[in-house]
């Protein structure tokens, strides 16, 4: 793809390293650490054209940007952007599917298998000499065996994770807003019909008010006191208070996390959870995957000032007709 040094883009708030360095080799960048625009002076606004971010861009920094053409989102799930809004003013946003699928996949069978066997807890207890101090540690109350698993989200990276599950010998059935017609798991039409089928239920679902706080207390009860409860999509899909309730007076019996409500804030009272295994939202966070999603990014924005078609335009931006930029 071509370069485009005379393309100012703006990189909103912290954001991988070997993601500006691409970037910088493509474009002029300005990078504002904060999130903040109002420490972007007026004089230097109308020059940015395009807008990398990883996380959250307000309404009123995309507005605060009179020529803006594109954003590029470090991440696939893009809910800390308005779509919707960028796409009523002309502005394409684009995510970086696929190229952190295997990764995150292979991150939530490890945190399944730390919550499941306590494996966390047992390095603890080694570390600590209680091995030897005082015998080996206790057996553990669950094993993936016999057990059925529940995704909410088989979108690409429910998929990948319902094929290690089965190769790990695990029951798969799904919730999704509608049935796939290419899988042959068994489908429920609601989650909590879900919770209530599977011994383990895996959160793997984008974030957004479709999905805000669907998992509550009717779905944990559902789910029992013998389930499992694993999230790696977006800490907005749970009600927080009503999972710490579950954990704390045994409604589910475990819990295994990588994503929180307010990170990177996690509640103290689920921190002391001895039944909760928690993870710092690090699914993704390899240096190669990481890498990979920087580079899509730097593709995106290549490709709309080159006037080709975005590799992975969101599909708000498709449905605005904004997935190739328009000839000047």
């Amino acid at each position: 793809m071509s370069s485009s040094s005379d393309v100012t883009v703006l990189v909103f708030g912290p954001y991988n390293g070997d993601g500006i360095a691409e970037l910088e080799r493509r474009f002029t960048v300005r990078h504002l650490k904060t999130r903040d625009i109002a420490e972007l002076p007026e004089a230097e606004r109308g020059g940015i054209r395009a807008v990398a971010v990883a996380g959250r861009i307000p309404n009123a920094a995309i507005d605060a940007l009179p020529n803006l053409e594109i954003i590029g989102h470090f991440g696939v799930g893009y809910d800390g952007v308005d779509a919707g809004h960028a796409a009523s003013r002309g502005v394409a946003v684009t995510n970086t599917p696929d190229v952190l699928t295997e990764e995150v996949a292979d991150t939530t069978l490890g945190l399944l298998l730390m919550t499941v066997r306590e494996l966390g807890l047992a390095e603890a207890y080694a570390r600590a000499g209680r091995w030897e101090a005082e015998g080996p540690y206790p057996l553990t109350r669950f094993s993936l065996r016999g057990k059925t698993a529940g995704i909410m989200g088989l979108g690409r990276i429910g998929l990948a994770i319902a094929e290690r599950l089965e190769a790990f010998g695990l029951e798969v059935a799904y919730h999704n807003r509608s049935r796939r017609s290419d899988v042959a798991y068994a489908y429920h039409d609601t989650l909590e019909g879900l919770a209530k089928a599977v011994d383990i239920l895996i959160v793997a679902a984008p974030g957004g008010p479709s999905t805000d706080k669907a998992v509550n207390e009717g779905v944990l009860t559902a789910l029992g006191a013998e389930g499992i409860f694993i999230n790696i999509g977006r800490g907005s899909t749970v009600d927080e208070p009503a999972l710490i309730d579950a954990l704390k007076n045994g409604t589910i019996a475990r819990a295994g996390l990588d994503v929180f409500a307010d990170e990177p804030r996690i509640p103290a009272d689920l921190m002391a959870l001895p039944n909760a295994t928690l993870l710092p939202h690090v699914a993704s966070a390899s240096r190669d995957t990481r890498r990979a999603m920087g580079d899509l990014v730097a593709d995106n924005l290549s490709a709309w000032f080159a006037g080709e078609p975005l590799p992975t335009p969101v599909p708000e931006s498709e449905a605005a007709g904004l997935s190739r930029a328009k000839a000047s």
